[in-house]
């Protein structure tokens, strides 16, 4: 069978990242710019809601320790991450309210990791 390149559905798409990596090498466009990135690169990250935690793992590959800032406000997670290559900026939305007092933070080979337990939803009350 011959093949007629002609009819390759993904001509188009590696032309087009042929010509943004060609852009890139050339100093043309900056790496955010060719992503349509206007600002921190995205983390790649997963959320896992346990039956009494909730456990955020990220990957920050080349940031170190101290360049990473965490903040949560019991809904959402915010990580700002630098190194001296990218920024990381990502605002975490998590899947039940956690008790953010009780974070607990690891980092260990690119891979930060966030546990915390989750907030009781209501509180009992004493009838009396």
């Amino acid at each position: 069978m011959n093949r007629d390149d002609r009819d390759d559905p993904f001509d188009e798409f590696f032309q087009e990242l042929e010509r943004m990596m060609n852009e890139m090498i050339d100093g043309d466009v900056t790496a955010r710019e060719a992503m349509g990135d206007g600002g921190g690169s995205t983390i790649h990250l997963d959320v896992y809601a346990e039956d009494e935690t909730v456990r955020v793992v990220a990957d920050l590959p080349g940031v170190d320790k101290e360049a990473i800032d965490l903040k949560c406000d019991g809904e959402h997670l915010t990580i700002n991450a630098r190194s001296n290559r990218r920024e990381f900026d990502e605002r975490v939305s998590l899947p039940s309210r956690v008790d953010e007092h009780s974070a607990n933070a690891t980092y260990n080979n690119g891979v930060l990791e966030v546990t915390f337990d989750r907030a009781d939803s209501s509180a009992d009350i004493d009838l009396s």
